[in-house]
């Protein structure tokens, strides 16, 4: 039987239906604040249809404070009868964190590291390209979550660009022809992209050197806009689209 994993983001929400790891369906809606219980019980069954009925239990992680407590209404006015779990402080992930304060690490980088250690054990990487941030996540070679860095994602960068240069303007986050970009358009997507590319090397040698230079260091990319990013940085070693959905999968498991 499946578990409808939810993953609430700034901008999107990603829900997957998945089984030891493995997803079998899933579909991306934008994070609306005052999207109310009701309308999101209303959505998840539209999304479903009938696949609902065969759902097991459900995980929600969640970086939106609005919207975690609306899930959780929304949970327990509509689907009170199926198990579920709010990755939020006080939820065991078997997850060892070497963290000045633990209860304010995002959901999402606790539901990542989770998996990265699972999948992966350590030391290993997890770099999530979302439209809001690009975050990395770091797990040593014990298996510990010791931290990570958090920069402006790369739709928030263009959206800033063209909202503040005069003579700018809102682009499509996409590959230009060539570093050297001949028109405006093509400028915006090339710093945008190859900037982040490499921002996020540069990042990756740094952990890796903090990391003692391991040998068997594992990087492994995720997120929305991963498939833009992946093949201009030579430091990846794995992908993983759905990192954060298996991340919630196991909390779920080791809660219910």
């Amino acid at each position: 039987m499946p578990l409808l994993a939810v993953d609430v983001g700034n901008a999107h929400t990603v829900l997957g239906l998945i089984d030891g790891g493995a997803v079998s369906g899933d579909w991306r809606v934008a994070t609306l604040e005052r999207r109310t219980a009701d309308e999101w019980a209303v959505l998840l069954r539209g999304l479903l249809g009938r696949r609902l009925a065969d759902v097991d239990g459900i995980a929600l992680g969640s970086t939106v404070p609005a919207v975690t407590r609306t899930a959780r209404e929304m949970l327990a006015r509509h689907f009170d009868a199926v198990p579920h779990v709010v990755l939020e402080p006080g939820v065991r992930t078997g997850l060892a964190m070497q963290m000045d304060n633990p209860r304010e690490i995002g959901a999402d980088r606790i539901a990542n590291s989770v998996a990265l250690v699972d999948r992966f054990g350590g030391p290993a990487i997890a770099v999530d390209f979302g439209s809001t941030a690009t975050i990395l996540d770091v797990v040593d070679p014990t298996g510990r979550y010791v931290g990570g860095c958090i920069s402006a994602g790369m739709e928030i960068s263009l959206r800033a660009l063209g909202e503040r240069g005069a003579q700018l303007r809102q682009v499509e986050p996409a590959r230009p022809r060539s570093v050297i970009a001949k028109n405006t358009v093509e400028a915006l997507q090339s710093g945008l992209l190859f900037g982040v590319a490499a921002q996020v090397e540069g990042l990756v040698a740094r952990m890796a050197r903090e990391l003692g230079d391991p040998d068997d260091l594992r990087v492994v990319s995720t997120g929305y806009l991963a498939p833009l990013v992946i093949e201009e940085c030579a430091c990846f070693t794995d992908h993983d689209p759905w990192l954060t959905l298996k991340g919630l999968e196991l909390v779920f498991r080791r809660n219910v």
